[in-house]
Parts: C-alpha cells; structure tokens; sequence
C-alpha cells in the first residue's frame, strides 16, 4: 500500500506520550488561519510512500521509543484525508508493539471506520474553537462534525487529549473557553486539554508558497494569557 507523506519526525511532547515517531500525511480539507503547515494542504504535495518505508522506521526506532515510553502518531495535514493508509499505519505501529495516536481535526471523523479506531490507543483531538461561528471564521468549516466525532470517540471509550490553539481575538474570549471546556468535560473520556500558544513561525512558508499570511498583523499571546486560559480549562477539571 501506498500514501502521500510530507515528512517524519521524532518528537517529545504535545503529538502524544514520550518520544513517538510522528509521521505527517498531505492533504486536508481545513484551511485554518494559523496554519503553519500550508505546504501540507494538497495530498499531491507529498511523496508517494511505500507502507514498508514507513514500517522500517517502526522497527528501527522502536528499541529507542519503547525506552522513552512513547509510541508511533499519525498526523497531517489531516490523516482521514487518507483514512485506508492511515489505519494500516497505526495497525503496523499497533502489532509493532507501539502506542498509537492519531492526530486529527475530526471533521472528516466519519472516514475512520472501526478497524482504523480499533488500532488507535490514543485520539489528539484538534477542537480549533468552541462555537461554531468562531469555527467558521477559523477554519471555512462547521464545528458539527468534530463534535459528531468527539461523541463517537466517547461511546467508545477511546482516550482524547482535545488541542486547541490560543489565537487573541478569536479563541481567547471567555465564551469560547467556556464552551470548550463544557464540550470536554461533558465527553467523560478527555484526559487533558493542551492549549498551544499561537505563533508565526510558520509565515516564511507562506512566503515561500505566494500565499498571504491571514495573522500576520495578530500578536501572539502572552504567557500571562496563556497561563490564565489553562488555569480556566484546569478548574473546569481537565488541565
């Protein structure tokens, strides 16, 4: 089998537990204002990759990622852009012996049939805002079917870590923490909330690629900010 792969990484931290081999996938059908990854949008700008590639990194690095207690993610783009790739890979990682997560936005959620869900230990679910219009304005896309697919997740049962993005002046309000907040507590199966401070760091890309950067003129938050949105996330209890 084959798929179109941007890159692979080692990482420690947000992209699941201990050190994992993070391997991003093309294609996605969000077009986020923050997005830091534009050149991850068309599938076609990946390379074609064989799933023996991908499966040889499983086997090289899995002494070293099993010593850090970490595992295999599958990220993006968006992955259910490319949902039969993306479930033989977590099932490679999952007889592998790994701990696998995927990383999604959940608004393709319907694409993930059973089998793809049966060989995901973790879901890092990108909830980009807490209403719908803010959503909208965001990402071009209803929130309602991330929410469809957090409920699924929860009938499950399946672990979720929910992400979202600070950005001043769109998921800052009080309201939208609030409304994420009630969202994550009300699922019974969110372990924490990671709020990921917004950045620029990704602008030289959009330069790069001919694209105007939609934040370029919005600041990025401060940690007294920050700090104070993840004290609210924490009192509603999930930090």
């Amino acid at each position: 089998m084959k798929g179109w792969v941007h890159s692979w990484d080692l990482s420690t931290g947000v992209d699941g537990p201990g050190t994992r081999l993070v391997v991003f996938l093309t294609g996605c059908p969000m077009r986020c204002l923050y997005c830091q990854n534009p050149d991850t949008w068309h599938k076609l700008d990946g390379t074609v990759t064989e799933l023996a590639e991908l499966e040889h990194l499983m086997r090289r690095y899995h002494p070293f990622i099993s010593c850090a207690g970490g595992g295999f993610t599958v990220s993006g783009g968006e992955p259910l852009q490319q949902p039969k790739f993306t479930r033989e890979l977590l099932r490679s990682a999952q007889h592998a012996g790994l701990h696998t997560a995927l990383d999604t936005s959940g608004f393709l959620g319907r694409r993930a049939d059973d089998a793809l869900l049966d060989a995901t230990d973790l879901v890092l679910l990108d909830i980009k805002a807490g209403t719908d219009a803010t959503h909208r304005r965001l990402t071009g896309r209803p929130l309602a079917p991330t929410l469809e697919f957090a409920e699924r997740l929860a009938a499950r049962g399946t672990p979720v870590w929910v992400r979202q993005v600070l950005v001043p002046g769109f998921t800052d309000h009080p309201r939208e923490i609030q409304e994420l907040a009630t969202i994550a507590a009300g699922l019974g199966n969110v372990e924490r909330i990671d709020v990921l401070p917004f950045h620029k760091l990704g602008a030289p890309k959009y330069e790069q690629l001919g694209i105007p950067f939609p934040l370029a003129d919005t600041p990025t938050p401060s940690p007294q900010l920050t700090a104070v949105v993840r004290e609210r996330f924490a009192g509603s209890g999930i930090g």
